[in-house]
């Protein structure tokens, strides 16, 4: 495995293309911020899909409701009142509400598409002007998620359905003991707390291009750990109850490993950056 195997990030990449020139030209502006919440009635086993915005984070946690919940905290930027109340008319999300799927979108200024079919008469000059959302967002424990998300912080708990995401840059923490994962996270850190000795579910597959990864496991934990480094930094390993895998020897970038008694497969990988495996308890992360 030569490359960080990072899918492409359609959405998210034009969303942070935009935030970034938006940025770079709006000094001295005002700012105003609105709060939204949406509930929808959804059971165990549905799938959501979050997508974010160019700035902002996206929190999820799992709960006893059989209800989604969505809160969003939504901030404009612009020059003046007026074209602070043109920007909030058009900033925030939608609800895409299927049989067994709720879709989160987030919309605004970026968003050609949109604007032509809600706001046809919405002012050209404004078509730049930065905005951020930071979600929270509820589920059933036993959710599926797909999120795609730009520049913020990321957190998964008490989550254990199926996962598919993907930030181009975050500061991610996953509290999970389940499930199956499959993350990418272009520039930034991942923090993985294993909560329970045996990973109920099939498999956890995290990627950081550059950044660092913090693995943290029960010192009982039973399951089989794959570790790459793919080109500069290293793996730090304080964890006692692991060993390599038949006819594998570790090394500062490369463990194939059996934690106790082996279990579901747990595969971390970072392109440029430090890997760290060690005890839930005793962990001491570095500052990032």
């Amino acid at each position: 495995m030569k490359e960080l195997p990072i899918r492409s990030l359609v959405v998210a990449l034009a969303l942070f293309a935009f935030a970034a020139a938006a940025l770079a030209q709006s000094p001295n502006k005002l700012k105003r911020t609105t709060y939204k919440t949406e509930t929808i009635e959804s059971g165990v086993g549905g799938t959501v899909s979050i997508i974010g915005s160019p700035f902002g984070s996206i929190r999820v946690e799992g709960w006893s409701k059989n209800e989604v919940e969505i809160s969003a905290e939504i901030e404009v930027t612009a020059a003046n009142e007026a074209d602070l109340a043109e920007l909030a008319k058009v900033t925030g999300f939608m609800i895409d509400e299927g049989l067994t799927k709720i879709s989160v979108i987030t919309v605004g200024p970026h968003d050609k598409k949109y604007l032509k079919k809600a706001f046809k008469d919405f002012p050209k000059r404004l078509r730049y002007s930065p905005f951020r959302i930071d979600y929270v967002v509820r589920v059933p424990h036993y959710t599926d998620l797909m999120i795609d998300g730009g520049k913020g912080d990321l957190a998964i708990a008490a989550v254990e359905g199926s996962m598919k995401i993907e930030f181009l840059e975050s500061n991610a923490v996953f509290d999970v003991s389940g499930g199956s994962i499959q993350a990418t996270i272009g520039v930034g850190t991942a923090t993985v707390n294993v909560l329970k000795p045996s990973w109920r579910g099939r498999f956890a597959d995290i990627q950081v291009a550059a950044g660092r990864i913090d693995v943290l496991m029960p010192k009982d934990m039973n399951a089989n750990l794959f570790a790459r480094v793919l080109r500069t930094g290293t793996i730090e390993n304080t964890f006692d109850n692991i060993k390599p895998a038949r006819r594998t020897t570790f090394t500062e970038t490369s463990m194939d490993a059996v934690a106790g008694n082996g279990g579901a497969r747990l595969s971390f990988t970072v392109g440029d950056g430090t890997l760290l495996i060690s005890p839930r308890s005793e962990a001491k992360i570095a500052e990032k």
